[in-house]
C-alpha cells in the first residue's frame, strides 16, 4: 500500500501497543483506539487515524482534559483506570518475557501524587506548549491537569520569557522545576546571550519570583536556591537536574529500593544524580555515589556535608558507560543500587554478573533495556526476586520499575 495515500478501513483494536496506541491486525496502529474496539479508520501503511467508533469498549472513559488527542503530552487518558493499570503492568511482564526471564511482577504502584513537579515546555514562532502528537507544532496551554499546580503558575513566566527572547529567531525549550523554595527555569536553545538581555531576563525573574534562571546551566540570576528534598536531606540541584517526575516517586522509588538493599551496610549508587538514592539511603549506610555528571556529583557532595546525622558518603565523577566499576572495584560493597538513563546499563550490568554481592538493585524508567541488563545478571548467577511497576509518568507510555536481584 502507498503510504502517502488514505485509505477508510474497519478495523478491529486487539491490544494496545507500549505507547498507547490500539493496534488491529496488520499491524495497524490507531492512536486514541482501545481493545476490543471496532473503529473506522484512514489508514496509510502501518498508521491509522481515528475517524469514527463502530463499536467502543467498556472501558472507555471521558478524557479530563479538552487538550487530550490533540496535545502530545499524554496517550491514555481515556482508559479506565483497571484497565489502565493492567495495561501498564503489563508493559514490564511483556518486556521480561521477550527477554526469556521469569520473574514476579508485582501490582502498579501509583506515584502521581500532586503531579508533575518538572516539565520542558517548547516555545516556537510566538506559542508555548507542548508538541502536538508526532509533530513540531506547538499546541498553547493555560494549565496542564497532571502538573502540580505551581508548575501551571510558571506558564506566564515561560510566555514572559518566550517573548523576550523571540528576537533571536530560535527554536527554544523551557525547562521548569517545582522547589521547595520556588521555580527553576533552564533556558535551552538561545545560544550566548548578551549583558543586556541578561539583566531584561533578570527583571523577568524579579517579576514572576522565580527562584533561579538560567540559561543552558548558565545561571543568569540566583535569587533564591532551589531546594529538593531527598529522604531529610536538603539539595540544590544544578540547573536542569535530572529528577524523578514526581515527589511522590521519590518516596515510592526509596522505599523499593531500601526494601531491596535490607541488611545491607555498604552500597555503591551507580548513575546516582544529585543523590536521590544516595542521600535517603546515608540515613542507615555507608554509600558511595557515581555519576558522570560533574553538577549533579558537586551538588550531592555539598548535600551530604551540610546534612547531620548521615553514615559517610562520598561521591565520584565517573563515565559508567565507558569506565565501569570493575569486579574488583566492587568488592567493598555488600550490595548495589543502580538507575541508568533509558538507554540501561549494558556495559555496567557484565561487570555487576562478575561481582559477588549480595543484592543489586535496579531502577529503569525503561522495561525493555532493564530486561536486556537483567538477564545478564541472571546469566552470571543473580536471581530476579521481584519487580515492582511504578506509574509516576501517568497517562503516558511510560513506565519506572524496581527490580531487586539477590545471589543465589
Amino acid at each position: 500500500m502507498n503510504q502517502h495515500v488514505e485509505t477508510s478501513l474497519e478495523l478491529k483494536i486487539e491490544r494496545l501497543g507500549h505507547r498507547g496506541d490500539g493496534i488491529a491486525p496488520g499491524p495497524v496502529f490507531v492512536p486514541y483506539a482501545l481493545p476490543g474496539e471496532t473503529v473506522l479508520a484512514e489508514v496509510a501503511g502501518e498508521r491509522g487515524r481515528l475517524v469514527a467508533l463502530q463499536e467502543p469498549s467498556p472501558d472507555r472513559i471521558e478524557p479530563f482534559c479538552p487538550h487530550f488527542t490533540h496535545c502530545g503530552g499524554c496517550a491514555v487518558q481515556h482508559l479506565s483506570v483497571p484497565a489502565y493499570q493492567a495495561w501498564k503492568r503489563g508493559l514490564v511482564v511483556e518486556a521480561l518475557k521477550q527477554a526469556g526471564i521469569e520473574a514476579p511482577v508485582e501490582p502498579l504502584v501509583d506515584a502521581h501524587g500532586r503531579g508533575r513537579r518538572r516539565a520542558t515546555l517548547h516555545a516556537r514562532k510566538g506559542k508555548v506548549g507542548f508538541a502536538e502528537a508526532r509533530s513540531h507544532a506547538i499546541v498553547e496551554l493555560d494549565a496542564c491537569p497532571i502538573l502540580v499546580p505551581e508548575l501551571n503558575r510558571g506558564l506566564e513566566a515561560a510566555r514572559a520569557l518566550e517573548k523576550q527572547l523571540r528576537g533571536l529567531g530560535k527554536p527554544l525549550d523551557l525547562v521548569l522545576t517545582a522547589t521547595i523554595t520556588g521555580l527553576d527555569c533552564d533556558i535551552r536553545g538561545a545560544g550566548r546571550v548578551d549583558d543586556k538581555m541578561r539583566l531584561r531576563l533578570s527583571d523577568l525573574a524579579r517579576q514572576f519570583d522565580l527562584a533561579r534562571l538560567s540559561n543552558h546551566g548558565d545561571v543568569v540570576i540566583e535569587r533564591r536556591a532551589p531546594v529538593v528534598r531527598f529522604g531529610t536531606v536538603e539539595v540544590s540541584p544544578p540547573p536542569g537536574a535530572f529528577l524523578q517526575a514526581t515527589a511522590e516517586a521519590d518516596a515510592a522509588l526509596t522505599a523499593l529500593v531500601r526494601g531491596g538493599l535490607a541488611g545491607a551496610k555498604r552500597i555503591a549508587d551507580l548513575f546516582s544524580g544529585c543523590g536521590t538514592f544516595a542521600l535517603a539511603l546515608a540515613d542507615a549506610m555507608h554509600v558511595q555515589a557515581f555519576d558522570s555528571d560533574k553538577p549533579a556529583i558537586s551538588a550531592l557532595d555539598r548535600a551530604a556535608r551540610r546534612a547531620q546525622g548521615l553514615k559517610p558518603v562520598s561521591a565520584t565523577v565517573r563515565d559508567l558507560f565507558h569506565r565501569p566499576l570493575l569486579a574488583e572495584e566492587l568488592k567493598p560493597f555488600d550490595a548495589v543500587v543502580f538507575d541508568p538513563p533509558r538507554a540501561g546499563a549494558e556495559a555496567q550490568a557484565k561487570r555487576l554478573a562478575a561481582a559477588k554481592l549480595r543484592h543489586i538493585v535496579g531502577v529503569s524508567c525503561n522495561p525493555t533495556t532493564f530486561a536486556r541488563d537483567a538477564a545478564l545478571l541472571i546469566a552470571g548467577g543473580y536471581r530476579l526476586v521481584r519487580v515492582t511497576p511504578v506509574d509516576q509518568f501517568r497517562h503516558s507510555g511510560h513506565v519506572e520499575l524496581v527490580g531487586v536481584f539477590e545471589r543465589r
